[in-house]
């Protein structure tokens, strides 16, 4: 017992609907590993990237299911629900994304006889991959803002998008970094530009809300956030007119995938890669927009 006559540790943290939800993403985390690791196998930059994925989120999850347990989460100088709510959104994005390239990159349409069994191993991770997506999400809806709660800023609509915004991101710089070709033309290198600028204020603000330390501005957090939103709108429309003409049009590019261009080594692929996410950033950063006009701040210890 402590000082205040209660347990030392937190039942709710497992048999609530929020600790069920965190077991079944240890249990299907150690599922995966293991699975890959007996049979199904991984290799190459992607198969490297799934195989963080599934250890990355795992150990980050048994982290955050230990300290709620024991309640010494109390004893970190973080945000807690700020923070378990961001990591789950981004554990979500991440276990969508290892669900997609995996079975993309390893499934095969026909069985050779001599690896079947391996097939088998790798339909079983799939499964499972996809599967885990739901006790992420699910808590992030037990966790999210309900209407009247005085909740953590990353827990509202707006802090939720911000992990998206910086996932998508993500996504660009990869499309980018495999022989995209931006720095063919002064336009795309200023598209490059904007793309970081953006991702590193996201990061900022998402840093910022987890460690507590939004009273450190000089100025209200609530209205940074407003107007970092509405120019880093105005900034991606820019780059979803630029990008496409400079990557396209006639004159600077090509409208149609060339034909000798292998799949996955293609710069045209990369240009098109980072034209659809530029334009998903964009209607992120807008929505963002519109829905941070509703937020109403209670104090600086609520965000």
């Amino acid at each position: 017992m402590d000082p205040h006559g209660g347990h030392y540790l937190n039942k709710d943290a497992v048999l609530s609907p929020l600790g069920a939800a965190r077991m079944c993403q240890l249990l299907l985390g150690c599922t995966i590993m293991a699975l890959v690791s007996h049979s199904a196998g991984y290799s190459a930059t992607y198969g490297t990237f799934c195989m963080f994925v599934w250890c990355f989120c795992f150990a980050v999850t048994l982290v955050v299911f230990t300290l709620d347990i024991t309640r010494l989460y109390t004893c970190m100088p973080i945000s807690w629900d700020n923070f378990t709510v961001a990591f789950a959104m981004l554990a979500t994005l991440m276990y969508i994304t290892a669900s997609v390239v995996y079975p993309v990159y390893f499934l095969q349409t026909e069985c050779p006889d001599d690896s079947c069994e391996v097939q088998m191993y790798r339909i079983a991770v799939t499964v499972c991959s996809c599967v885990c997506c739901f006790p992420y999400g699910t808590e992030v809806f037990l966790t999210r803002a309900k209407p009247g709660a005085v909740v953590g800023y990353m827990a509202t609509v707006s802090g939720l998008l911000k992990v998206v915004q910086g996932f998508v991101a993500c996504i660009i710089f990869g499309a980018l970094a495999n022989d995209s070709e931006y720095n063919l033309y002064i336009a795309t290198q200023y598209c490059v530009v904007v793309y970081s600028l953006c991702f590193s204020v996201t990061v900022i603000v998402v840093i910022l809300t987890v460690s507590g330390r939004t009273s450190a501005l000089r100025f209200p957090f609530d209205r940074f956030v407003v107007v970092y939103t509405f120019f880093a709108v105005i900034l991606y429309l820019s780059t979803a007119l630029i990008w496409p003409i400079f990557s396209f049009d006639k004159k600077y590019g090509t409208t149609t995938r060339p034909e000798d261009c292998p799949r996955g080594e293609c710069p045209w692929d990369s240009k098109l890669v980072v034209a659809v996410f530029t334009n998903v950033n964009l209607i992120l950063y807008f929505i963002d927009l519109v829905y941070s006009q509703r937020i109403r701040f209670v104090s600086s210890s609520a965000v």
